[in-house]
């Protein structure tokens, strides 16, 4: 009689585990646990655990058994305190357990639950799993701990300490593949915590296998999803690991699927690896060689990623050039966000991704939330771009406001207006809105004061119809909401000047006038000024003790590689509204880019270069003045 019950035991035990590799019937979860419900367990199960008195264990289809179900066939018990074996129906088979959906109390619930997991059955069970190899009984050690996980059992319960024993005794010997230790992590995490024994003993089983140089791709997936289960930055032993997998995972990143790239840098997001450039910097590339295969979700993983982690690769936007045009039309909506954002961080001005978005933006931004919808404007105009269907998007977006003004958040608004003044488009009919005390006051209420970057851009606002919109006669921003300096609100409004570029010009600038007659870092209009040079009424330039009879100022815009979009010659959009204003304030504007100056071999070429610059804007003003100006260059330069 024993040996066929115990092929039968056996034969189901083998049952469970393939069912948690193929269908993960008990969630691995590492958050809170709590006890389910019968309706909880019975969606999330896909298959029933049947534990009956004689501790024979079966595994029942989902198709064979009904989830939802009264329970009327569990134990009951009678009057003299005995319990009484369950009840079939006619003609049917056992019917699954369910636990109670209303318990009558705590101590009837847990005693319910703990009737499933008698001491004799785990003590039979395990002492049956020892005749499997080492990785098998891994195996069914997380399928019983993790059905304790799922009924809600107590780590100090009897059979939690018993299966934890077991776990103990096991990891004593280290031949145990790093899948099943990975599982079994993560149950003894949900159950005991972080500070689990168990848990410590498979880390260093993980961590010797690591340093091995033994896991798979799918593996060291595994090993970082479980590591962000406890992220412990200050623990030597999960840098150690860490460090291993790193080096591991480089090796391996060619076999790496489109699923299991997303996944490693979510995990390497989780665990704050802002250090793993290379590491980052490859799976970036491997992302561009799998693009195709990525799902919606999944871009938005990687996306989000590489802007935590602050990585850009252009050969990712390159692929997405190629592959995500044909996706916008029926992707979800906050796919297009994520794409704009990253287009946003990485000063990535890429038309044809605009051009698709600003298409999809035509035909389908009624279907957009009002966030999504200024995700895509605040990019286009921070990033200085125009899209081809630029009219027929402003007359949707002029629409939309119109129709869903009071939905818009009121910071979100005002990215919106802000982004297009970049653009040069002027929605005054909004302005009236956005500069009205009602408007202003909401704007307040949100929880916190006003910070310095929305104040910034209302005075942008502000001084575009002051400067640019002399016809609007609208309310304005109050005075006292005015930020006097634009670089107070960090590099929002306008990218502060770069030390070396400066350094290069100096030297030449002070050849051609004859002296240190420049200032720098002035302030004209709450904007900082790189590099001024001061002209009288007749348009020569004044030495600095004569500033004070300032008649013109020529300011020089010593544009370095970051105020541009990324890899182009476009400015982006602040750097093009400050110059704007500045013009309207009647500065004279003289742009020394880096991709020119950079190109001069020696400083007679430099000082040249400066000349030809220079000269036309001091020739507006007096052309004796300019001839004069153009002499002492030729002089200087010849007795150089």
């Amino acid at each position: 009689m024993f040996f066929p019950i115990f092929r039968e035991k056996m034969k189901s035990l083998m049952c469970l585990l393939a069912s948690v590799r193929a269908a993960s019937p008990f969630p691995l979860n590492c958050g809170s646990v709590r006890k389910r419900t019968s309706v909880e367990f019975g969606s999330n199960t896909a298959r029933c655990l049947q534990i009956t008195r004689g501790t024979d264990v079966k595994l029942m289809s989902e198709a064979a058994v009904p989830l939802l179900r009264k329970r009327d066939t569990g134990p009951s018990w009678d009057r003299t305190g005995r319990r009484t074996a369950p009840q079939k129906a006619p003609g049917a088979a056992l019917s699954p357990y369910i636990p109670y959906t209303k318990p009558q109390s705590k101590a009837a619930a847990l005693f319910d639950i703990q009737s499933l997991f008698e001491e004799d059955v785990i003590a039979e069970l395990c002492s049956r799993l020892q005749a499997f190899p080492r990785s098998d009984r891994a195996e069914g050690l997380a399928s019983l701990l993790g059905a304790c996980v799922e009924f809600g059992l107590e780590a100090h319960s009897p059979p939690v300490l018993t299966l934890m024993n077991e776990c103990l005794e096991l990891l004593s010997n280290r031949d145990i593949g790093v899948a099943q230790l990975c599982r079994l992590g993560e149950v003894v995490c949900a159950l005991e915590g972080r500070r689990s024994r168990v848990l410590t003993e498979v880390l260093d089983c993980v961590c010797a296998a690591v340093e091995e140089d033994v896991v798979s791709p799918s593996e060291a997936v595994m090993v970082y999803s479980l590591l962000t289960r406890f992220c412990e930055p200050a623990s030597q032993q999960q840098t150690r690991i860490l460090s291993a997998l790193h080096t591991d995972t480089r090796r391996l990143v060619h076999r790496l699927k489109a699923g299991q790239v997303s996944d490693i840098l979510q995990s390497l997001l989780k665990l704050q690896q802002t250090q793993a450039v290379s590491l980052v910097l490859r799976l970036s590339h491997r992302a561009s060689r799998v693009f195709k295969a990525f799902r919606d979700d999944e871009i938005m993983k990687v996306l989000t990623a590489l802007m935590t982690l602050k990585q850009h690769d252009g050969e990712l936007v390159a692929a997405m050039e190629k592959h995500l045009p044909g996706r916008l039309e029926k992707c979800d909506p906050e796919l297009i966000g994520a794409i704009v954002e990253y287009c946003v961080q990485m000063r990535c001005r890429s038309e044809p991704l605009f051009e698709a978005v600003a298409e999809n933006f035509v035909r389908h931004a009624e279907n957009h939330t009002t966030l999504q919808i200024a995700k895509q404007i605040v990019a286009m105009g921070r990033l200085n771009y125009l899209p081809q269907c630029s009219s027929q998007m402003f007359k949707k977006l002029e629409s939309i406001l119109s129709e869903r003004f009071s939905q818009f958040q009121p910071r979100s608004l005002v990215d919106v207006m802000h982004a297009c003044i970049h653009l040069e488009r002027f929605p005054l009919n909004y302005m009236t809105k956005v500069f009205s005390p009602h408007f202003l006051q909401k704007l307040q209420a949100q929880g916190e004061p006003l910070d310095k970057n929305t104040l910034g851009q209302l005075t942008q606002l502000h001084l575009s119809t002051m400067l640019e919109c002399t016809y609007y006669w609208g309310p304005r921003l109050p005075f006292f909401l005015h930020v006097k300096r634009f670089s107070s609100a960090g590099q929002a409004f306008e990218t502060p000047m770069e030390r070396l570029l400066y350094r290069q010009v100096k030297g030449p600038l002070a050849q051609l006038l004859g002296g240190t007659f420049y200032s720098t870092r002035m302030i004209h209009g709450g904007y900082t000024i790189d590099v001024e040079i001061c002209l009288d009424e007749s348009g020569f330039v004044l030495p600095p003790s004569q500033w004070d009879h300032t008649y013109k100022r020529v300011v020089l815009c010593l544009d370095d590689p970051n105020r541009f979009c990324t890899n182009t010659r476009h400015l982006l959009g602040k750097e093009v509204t400050k110059r704007r204003h500045l013009q309207r304030m009647g500065v004279e504007l003289v742009e020394i880019p880096y991709f020119e100056f950079e190109k001069l071999q020696t400083e007679e070429e430099q000082i040249q270069y400066l000349h030809d610059k220079i000269f036309p804007a001091v020739s507006k003003f007096n052309n004796q003045a300019a001839n004069q100006f153009n002499q002492k260059s030729t002089v200087r330069q010849t007795s150089l």
